[in-house]
């Protein structure tokens, strides 16, 4: 069960997912349409509802609603809303960890192996083009190397989290500085401006797969801590996400050489030497030039 209808492409390459709830955003501001989702899950019965929410009454209130023979969930405390609770300490920090500590600790699982990546599976077929748009806008930047990186860029957030374009050209300054020959492709938000004072070529979709693809087909992608951040994780390029408001240990994406960086107060160059840093020991791309 999700909310908004992007849950529909995400799963669409997941063979053993054969259903998908998708709730209204903002449900309580269209009750009709609410209630006719929860009378459609209400009506199938399941062998296992797993909840890996910690503190969310509503998310609660929903597996209590649903039709269970086994109700998973992490609680302290008694509740009839679960058939089996974890204590609240396995949930870890991390969000997307959650539901793994939570089966693991039903099934006595190790806790402490390995972690399944995040992945949206995509097709070759999907692959292939998102490495065919990204050859063209490469290309599209003559001046570069062919052997250069591809890196993505995303500068947007919401509130807080949003960089500024003038740290952001702080920071593309100092990147292309040290790699001179690098292929820069911003990653166009929404709203459909360009952060990076479009200097560089972009990518847009509203397809989230397509986005997805494209990702994929990146050396690096760089992102300000978003959900683009967590879809450039789950298409599988190497994703660093920068942080300054939000608790990396909570939301930094994970797996391979995925990382967070916490910007605190420090300038878009200062930032970028630091992710230089990061290039060049974790990935092994020293600099050019």
């Amino acid at each position: 069960m999700s909310e908004g209808d992007i849950a529909h492409d995400v799963f669409k390459e997941w063979f053993n997912v054969k259903q998908v709830f998708c709730l209204p955003r903002r449900g309580f501001k269209h009750p009709l349409a609410f209630l006719r989702m929860l009378s459609r899950v209400r009506r199938t019965r399941y062998d296992l509802v797993v909840d890996p929410n910690v503190g969310s009454g509503f998310a609660r209130t929903l597996t209590r609603l649903s039709r269970g023979r086994y109700k998973l969930g992490f609680s302290d405390t008694p509740t009839k809303a679960l058939t089996h609770a974890a204590p609240r300490e396995l949930a870890g920090r991390h969000m997307a960890l959650r539901p793994i500590h939570l089966l693991r600790w039903a099934f006595g699982a190790p806790a402490s192996y390995r972690y399944p990546p995040l992945a949206v599976h995509l097709n070759e077929e999907e692959r292939a083009e998102g490495r065919n748009v990204v050859a063209a806008l490469a290309a599209a930047q003559r001046t570069k190397g062919e052997n250069g990186l591809r890196i993505g860029i995303f500068g947007n957030a919401t509130g807080a989290k949003r960089y500024t374009t003038d740290w952001w050209a702080d920071f593309m300054a100092t990147l292309c500085e040290a790699h001179p020959t690098a292929s820069i492709i911003e990653v166009i938000p929404a709203h459909g401006q360009s952060m990076l004072r479009e200097k560089w070529p972009g990518y847009y979709s509203s397809d989230i797969r397509r986005m997805a693809a494209v990702l994929a087909g990146l050396d690096l992608f760089i992102t300000a801590d978003c959900g683009v951040m967590h879809l450039g994780a789950a298409a599988g390029v190497t994703t660093i996400g920068l942080f300054r408001v939000t608790a990396m240990a909570v939301y930094a994406p994970y797996g391979g050489h995925n990382a967070g960086v916490n910007t605190g107060d420090c300038s878009g160059g200062e930032t970028a030497r630091h992710v230089l840093g990061m290039i060049a020991t974790t990935l092994g791309y020293r600099r050019c030039g």
